[in-house]
């Protein structure tokens, strides 16, 4: 079986489970993970639990925040950017205007009841 490539970031506190690409507040791994890998698999790998992650980015698109982890079967491609942020980070200004989600996150979204969940708001 093949082998992927990825470049993870891990952000604030979640710099820790970076070893020893721990720059201060972030850490970056180029790590190989075998073809068919999902998100849950790269944090098994990590040793990092899900619960400890907020604001997660796949590729510049919004895959999990806290409480809503729909990306946790994604399965990860080769060349993947991986972007993990922990519980006291606050959102990128890169996206104060809203972000693009992963199909997962579309899902989530789409099924919270009521549709109030947003991360993106619109003057009515």
């Amino acid at each position: 079986m093949a082998d992927i490539a990825l470049d993870v970031w891990l952000y604030g506190t979640l710099a820790c489970y970076g070893g020893a690409t721990v720059q201060g507040s972030f850490a970056n791994l180029q790590m190989h993970l075998p073809e068919g890998s999902t998100m849950a698999d790269l944090l098994a790998h990590l040793k990092m639990p899900t619960e400890e992650r907020g604001i997660t980015f796949i590729n510049g698109r919004l895959s999990a925040m806290p409480g809503l982890q729909p990306d946790l079967r994604h399965i990860l491609q080769d060349g993947d950017r991986v972007g993990l942020f922990d519980l006291k980070s606050m959102w990128p200004f890169q996206y104060r205007h809203g972000a693009m989600v992963s199909d997962e996150m579309e899902r989530a979204l789409g099924a919270e009841k009521d549709h109030v969940l947003r991360h993106t708001y619109n003057k009515e």
